[in-house]
């Protein structure tokens, strides 16, 4: 059966699962986290994706992430190719580090949001690898040390997370805490992990009491929501894949593109890279960047590899061009 097309659009929230093939472990020692860390911070500052959310256990790796201008693809992509060659050097190992594709489900955000919050920010605890609540909070490779004061990641939404919890800080820490403490006997949530109706439902029970009497609901395993989520999620996918098929039969690759760009601004086409501020220049680049990267699904690397200019740098005009859009997209 041929595998699933991953499902993303902007401000999409996911829980991102990363295994080790064989279910061998991906990080070794605290130098793998620490370098598997630096290299999601970093890459989620350049392309400007939140995180909510992330624990790293031996074999595997849980990640909370909203889409931001540059598709969750990209991000994993970028990510995981450059850790897994990092290990591979460092051990000297040759082949795949990860198993498969990571899995991704795209999450309703009421009710999940919080409760993947703590589900991810537990599984230290879940996998022994802290004693207690006490020691979860210091716990360095985890987003639960962040919420509680206790590590300070730039890349993580912190304040976001506590602010669902209290007007200040302090006492959205301390209700957070206090709602973490209430699951930490709960073990695997099997209703988190793994998306699809019977998951959404929380089980086969509900499962059976609403194709009984009630109304018959979508399921799908990349998704973890409500029927209606559901329905809505793949009829915003299907039509985005429509789009991106009309675009490249009506010819829009990137050479059409920038031609069909530069003259509705009166622009030469050569003046597209030469670097400078010019206005009417800088609105055209940005109608461009964003056109390339959300209709003919281009990275952000692509795109800077043609302009001479950097991957945040494009995601930064993507913004800009969203804002432009009714008036460039003639």
């Amino acid at each position: 059966m041929p595998r699933q097309a991953r499902i993303d659009a902007p401000g999409a929230l996911h829980h991102i699962i990363i295994r080790g093939i064989e279910k061998r472990p991906i990080f070794r020692d605290d130098l793998d986290r620490g370098n598997f860390v630096q290299r999601l911070g970093r890459i989620l500052l350049e392309t400007s994706t939140p995180c909510f959310a992330w624990a790293l256990i031996p074999n595997h790796a849980h990640l909370l992430l909203r889409s931001g201008l540059v598709p969750i693809a990209t991000v994993m992509r970028r990510l995981l190719t450059s850790y897994a060659q990092f290990f591979n050097r460092r051990y000297r190992r040759h082949g795949p580090l990860f198993q498969n594709r990571y899995k991704s489900i795209l999450c309703e955000e009421e009710p999940y949001l919080l409760e993947l919050v703590r589900y991810i920010h537990l599984n230290p605890l879940r996998a022994r690898l802290v004693k207690d609540l006490d020691g979860l909070g210091s716990y360095p490779y985890s987003g639960h040390a962040v919420l509680m004061g206790k590590q300070n990641r730039e890349w993580q939404d912190r304040d976001y997370i506590l602010g669902l919890f209290g007007e200040t800080q302090r006492q959205g820490r301390a209700r957070y805490a206090s709602f973490v403490a209430l699951g930490a006997n709960q073990g695997r949530r099997p209703d988190l992990v793994g998306g699809g109706l019977i998951r959404s439902l929380g089980g086969w029970s509900a499962l059976r009491d609403v194709r009984v009497g009630g109304p018959r609901m979508k399921g799908d395993e990349r998704i973890l929501g409500s029927g209606d989520f559901v329905e809505r999620v793949l009829k915003g996918a299907e039509e985005e894949l429509a789009e991106v098929t009309r675009s490249k039969q009506q010819g829009r690759v990137w050479d059409t593109l920038v031609e069909k760009v530069m003259s509705k601004y009166g622009i030469d086409p050569k003046r597209l890279a030469d670097g400078r501020k010019d206005r009417g220049v800088v609105r055209a680049r940005s109608v461009l960047c964003y056109q390339a990267v959300r209709k003919l699904r281009m990275t952000a690397r692509d795109v800077a590899l043609k302009l001479r200019i950097t991957p945040s740098a494009v995601s930064k005009l993507v913004s800009r061009g969203e804002q432009l859009i009714p008036e460039g997209n003639g």
